[in-house]
This record gives C-alpha cells, structure tokens and sequence, in this order.
C-alpha cells in the first residue's frame, strides 16, 4: 500500500512538472517604469533592483528552484502579490495619490525591516540591506513622497 501511495504521488510530482505559470520577464523598462516620471539616483536604483525588483517590477529573476513545481507555482504567486502592491515598473502610471501612498509605504515598509521580506533574504543574501543602505532608500522615499503633489 505504502508503495502505490509513494508511487502515486511521484507521478503527481511528474505531471505537475508540465503545468508551469508564466515567467515575469521582461528585455527593458517600459514607459511606466518609475525613473520615467519619478527620478531615482543611481545608488538608490541599484539597492532597489538587488533587493525589490524580483518581486516589485516586471523583471523576476528566477532561482534555479523555479522550474520544479510547485515551487514555481509558489514562486509566481508571491511575485504577483508583490506586484499588486508596489509595481515599479508601473509606478509612473500610479495616479498621484497612489504614488504618494505607495511611497510612503516603501518608507514605512523599509525603515521598519519588513521589506525585503526575511524569507527572501535567507535565500538571497545579496539583498540584505545595510543600515546604511536601509538610510539610503528611506531619504529617497520620503524625498519621493514629499515632491508627489496631490490636486
């Protein structure tokens, strides 16, 4: 019995190889990307890109863990959550009171050590932030936040 049930679930394992959700990759910034409106330093940029666009922006790059499901399928839920609530590559499209929202939260979220999330910083180290990085962002987006006019 112990068997069947073992061989069983590694079919499953199997099949479910062939059901892979849609990649978010995308081969430049687009129009919307939040440089176009909102100008963002270099240094600020490239901490952003190392430890928030995998999940918020249209660019993830994949861990190799990516192609097994349902890894994969956990994957891409969490990217599109993140990208429901803070999509830079969409920001310059935000109405300005969503941007001044949403830069207040990247204010809030950094400052307070929830973003990146722990679970992505054990398995990225690369996007751990120094308490001189974590200054670095939190300047940029309450300067962000202050410049965002609301009519």
């Amino acid at each position: 019995m112990l068997k069947k049930i073992l061989l069983l679930l590694l079919a499953l394992v199997v099949v479910a190889q062939f059901f892979r959700p849609a990649k978010n990759v995308s081969a430049a910034a687009g129009p919307n990307d939040i440089a176009t409106k909102h100008p963002v330093p270099a240094n600020v940029s490239a901490l952003l890109k190392r430890a928030c666009y995998d999940c918020h922006s249209n660019n993830t790059k994949y861990p190799w863990y990516a192609e097994v499901q349902p890894a994969g399928w956990w994957l891409a839920e969490h990217v599109n959550d993140g990208k429901r609530h803070l999509n830079f590559s969409e920001f310059a499209a935000y109405n300005p009171k969503r941007a001044k929202t949403k830069a207040g939260e990247i204010l809030d979220e950094v400052e307070e050590q929830k973003m990146p999330l722990k679970s992505y910083t054990w398995m990225h180290p690369e996007a751990r932030l120094t308490p001189e990085e974590l200054k670095l962002i939190t300047a940029w987006a309450e300067d962000l936040e202050a410049k965002i006019t609301v009519p």
